[in-house]
């Protein structure tokens, strides 16, 4: 482990003038991902499954809950998960809502199951369960599937008329993303999806695409609309098996996220304090954004950057963005103003985010130097993508039980048992 400087160390708080910087700038690294989560698994469902102010309320509490978890030892911050849009859609078009907030409360049970046995034998496990061969196609398909959306949201899907000034508010909204991702230099670098959001509005506001009726009728003050169980849903577990396997590839991420953060501050985060502990505080997280209707968490990669950048690990700096979040998600105006964004700004920076996803499987496999030479490795690809990608599914039926698994989820199922049972290639 490489001991590198702070300005700040975990257990320092900053002047309270360079805390409050420091907390919007880890606030506006989460808030482009955070949004899009809920207006992307609406796109898909074609109906309100999620919403902005509870997706941050509960990004804020999930990272407060983190915190405790981790005896205030790890300065990471918990949003929204990219890895579940397209499942928990699928779950709420099969089971509604109910459905939908089980299967993001069983990935954080499973979180907190796997925690425990990390903590009883260690992690090894969940390496040879989940080598980069598995792990880059799903992260792969998790883009590739969302594919579809980002082309209609922008216009050009076939059979449609394009419409010129959509076309134009995408491109802007793609260019502008593209041009911060490669030139930018500091914190703008870290929020490319953001700034393209941003400037991509503004132009949609000069076309006319926008329509602000409902930042008119907002009041300032407005209480989130919690999906509260057993009260605005009750469990359904029809659609478990559509979101529950995703958990296998964002406990990856997790563990990678923590890697990455580990160099970069100079202290072993895996080991102090301890990956059973970062999976807990992730788990719990999610399973209370579940029951209150918001989406699932995960560590994100873009407060790792704001960490490296600003030299600042401090917990307390993150435990006050966290709390930034939560008042954020009670601004009425703010959050309908941020519902107005059109299709088109959304297809433009989905464009690249999509991809962007994608790519990120690709470069696992490349780091990781999967060898493609090897027939099994190209069988566990190739079917896992296939599958997924055609839209396979599996359903069983006995009596009133039903129970179907489809895309992503049976990629994973396929891909984990290929790996493990199919024999090495023998010596040519």
């Amino acid at each position: 482990m490489t001991d590198k400087k702070m300005t700040y160390d975990i257990d320092e708080m900053p002047p309270i003038g360079e805390a409050l910087v420091l907390a919007y700038q880890h606030l506006f690294a989460m808030f482009g991902a955070t949004i899009l989560v809920p207006i992307l698994v609406n796109a898909q469902a074609g109906e309100e499954v999620l919403t902005i102010p509870v997706a941050l309320v509960s990004s804020g509490i999930g990272t407060l809950i983190y915190i405790l978890c981790t005896g205030a030892k790890s300065p990471v911050y918990l949003g929204s998960s990219f890895a579940f849009i397209v499942p928990v859609a699928a779950a709420y078009m099969k089971s509604g809502l109910g459905g939908a907030m089980t299967g993001i409360m069983a990935v954080g049970l499973i979180y907190v199951v796997v925690s425990f046995i990390i903590r009883a034998v260690g992690e090894k496990w969940l390496e040879d369960l989940l080598p980069p061969v598995v792990i880059g196609p799903m992260i792969m398909i998790i883009g590739l599937g969302l594919a579809p959306s980002a082309v209609s949201q922008i216009g050009l899907t076939g059979g449609t008329q394009m419409e010129i000034r959509v076309v134009i508010v995408a491109l802007v909204s793609f260019i502008v993303t593209a041009v911060v991702m490669t030139a930018a230099r500091g914190f703008l670098k870290i929020i490319p999806f953001l700034v393209g959001i941003t400037v991509g509005y503004i132009v949609a506001v000069v076309f006319g695409l926008v329509d602000f009726t409902a930042v008119y009728e907002a009041s300032w003050f407005a209480v989130p609309q919690f999906k509260i169980i057993f009260r605005d849903y009750t469990p359904d577990f029809t659609a478990l098996i559509t979101i529950a396997p995703i958990a296998l590839v964002t406990m990856c991420e997790h563990i990678g996220d923590h890697t990455s953060l580990s160099n970069i501050i100079g202290r072993n985060l895996i080991e102090d304090p301890g990956l059973h502990r970062t999976m807990l505080g992730d788990g719990i997280a999610t399973f209370v954004a579940g029951l209150i209707g918001g989406p699932a968490n995960t560590t994100y990669g873009e407060n790792t950057a704001v960490v490296g950048m600003t030299r600042v690990a401090s917990v307390k700096v993150i435990r006050l963005a966290a709390v930034f979040a939560i008042i954020v998600g009670f601004f009425g105006k703010f959050t309908a103003l941020v519902s107005t964004i059109p299709n088109a700004v959304l297809g433009g920076v989905s464009l690249l985010l999509y991809g962007f996803i994608a790519v990120n499987g690709l470069k696992v496999l490349i780091k990781n130097q999967v060898n493609f030479d090897e027939s099994k490795n190209i069988i566990v690809a190739s079917s896992m993508l296939v599958l997924a990608l055609g839209g396979a599914a599996i359903s069983i039926v006995n009596g009133d039980l039903s129970l179907t698994i489809s895309g992503m989820s049976l990629a994973a199922v396929v891909g984990i048992l290929l790996n493990r049972f199919l024999p090495e290639e023998s010596g040519r």
